[in-house]
């Protein structure tokens, strides 16, 4: 069937819009990402002299990066509302991050969404797959000290012990207060005919919008940062001992991220913007470490538990556009994410400055040499 005149433009201008996205992106990438790493090499005797003030100006710096990842999806008019909790009241506190995963638009939603929570996203460790290593945000999450999981059984109890001295070491060192982690373990698309699977052997829910969990990085996390006395348990490790002021892990946002039609943005549709606007739903429910069992076999039960919780909040939601109201209440309330265009533009506006007065420096300096 052939394009009327109309679609034809409209496909024109789709295109045209995504290759210009996409420069920008290239471009965006090549002057603020080695600009950052650049900022640390100079601050290097900063660190020395004062962690705390080193560590702080990196996690500003790493808000800025994200904020510029977040404004791509922004300004495609790839927006957020929230459900359930409001996490800002527990923003200055030590939490774990528990998220369902369905493609890696799930990543830049985050990036989005949790802009506004304070001073979370400068202060937050990412656990993710290896592959981002290799990405151009790699070095960026090298330095920012986050911790990159290589899947599959045979690397699983190695990765584990290495999670464990990478959060004693640079965890409460670098002034990390939340974790964000997706404990399915990939994809929902690649993972899910494997769980179902796994489901039935064992007799547990069938479950349609996420998979089951795995414990492994869940039960590390809560043994080497939640302290003694939150959970009765000898856990939180060196880690708690060597930060005498920090109160341990203190929550667990359990968040649950919904796509309209169950359709999930990945990051090439993020960077392009070949989608229309499209508002991703985000739900929160917030448990206090205290309530979270430390035994291996009732914490798997419990975090089951939440994934089922989410496969209910998911069915819901696909069914009525919404998610449903709190137990007690009969009304759910949601609240839109928003984004301040002008504080984006100037985020922005320093990176390419900053790529420019690096450009000019180096240029200075090579003339001076040669």
């Amino acid at each position: 069937m052939a394009l009327t005149l109309e679609q034809a433009q409209r496909v024109g201008y789709t295109c045209l819009k995504a290759l210009l996205r996409f420069a920008f992106m290239v471009a965006n990438n090549l002057v603020a990402i080695p600009s950052y790493v650049l900022y640390l090499i100079v601050l290097q005797p900063l660190r020395i002299l004062d962690s705390k003030s080193f560590w702080y100006i990196e996690g500003v710096l790493f808000k800025w990066l994200l904020a510029m990842v977040a404004s791509w999806g922004w300004w495609a008019g790839y927006t957020v509302v929230e459900w359930g909790d409001d996490v800002k009241a527990v923003s200055e506190d030590e939490a774990m991050v528990l998220v369902n995963h369905q493609a890696t638009g799930d990543v830049c939603t985050l990036m989005m969404c949790l802009q506004d929570k304070g001073t979370v996203v400068r202060q937050m460790m990412w656990l993710m797959d290896h592959i981002f290593k290799y990405t151009n945000f790699g070095i960026v999450s090298l330095i920012h000290g986050d911790f990159f999981i290589r899947q599959g059984k045979t690397h699983r109890d190695q990765q584990l012990v290495l999670l464990k001295d990478h959060l004693e070491k640079y965890y409460r060192s670098r002034n990390r207060k939340w974790i964000v982690l997706f404990p399915e373990g990939g994809f929902l698309r690649k993972r899910r005919e494997t769980s179902q699977a796994f489901a039935k052997k064992n007799n547990l829910p069938f479950l349609k919008h996420v998979t089951l969990p795995r414990l492994g990085a869940t039960q590390v996390i809560l043994k080497t940062l939640v302290a003694p006395q939150e959970n009765g348990t000898p856990s939180g490790g060196d880690a708690v001992r060597k930060e005498s002021k920090s109160k341990g892990l203190q929550w667990v946002i359990d968040t649950t991220i919904a796509y309209p039609k169950a359709e999930p943005i990945d990051i090439q549709t993020w960077i392009l913007g070949y989608r229309p606007p499209t508002v991703t739903h985000v739900h929160y429910r917030i448990f206090p470490v205290k309530d979270v069992p430390a035994d291996p076999e009732a914490l798997t039960n419990w975090l089951y538990q939440r994934f089922i919780e989410k496969e209910n909040l998911l069915t819901h939601f696909y069914e009525t556009g919404a998610f449903p109201p709190p137990q007690g209440q009969t009304k759910a309330i949601s609240r839109e994410m928003t984004l301040s265009n002008l504080w984006l533009v100037a985020i922005q506006s320093f990176a390419f400055l900053s790529g420019g007065m690096w450009y000019c420096l180096f240029q200075y300096l090579y003339h001076c040499l040669f």
